[in-house]
């Protein structure tokens, strides 16, 4: 049997749509105008700027960074 569960940061994808109201794409390309930039400093913008909580903001930016 396949196993077709997301996982990774993606998993994260359709609470954090249901949490902020905006589509995944937002977030993502809010993420990659800010590049180049450090992990951590995209993870704080996201929460500073956004109000993301840490673990939806470090997938946002893992995803990202992995070239998603």
């Amino acid at each position: 049997m396949a196993d077709d569960k997301v996982k990774g940061p993606a998993s994260y994808f359709p609470s954090i749509e249901k949490k902020y109201g905006q589509p995944i794409q937002h977030w993502l390309d809010l993420v990659k105008a800010r590049q180049p930039a450090k992990h951590m400093e995209l993870v704080a913008m996201l929460k500073d700027e956004h109000g993301l909580g840490h673990g939806h903001a470090n997938a946002i930016v893992a995803h990202v960074m992995a070239g998603g």
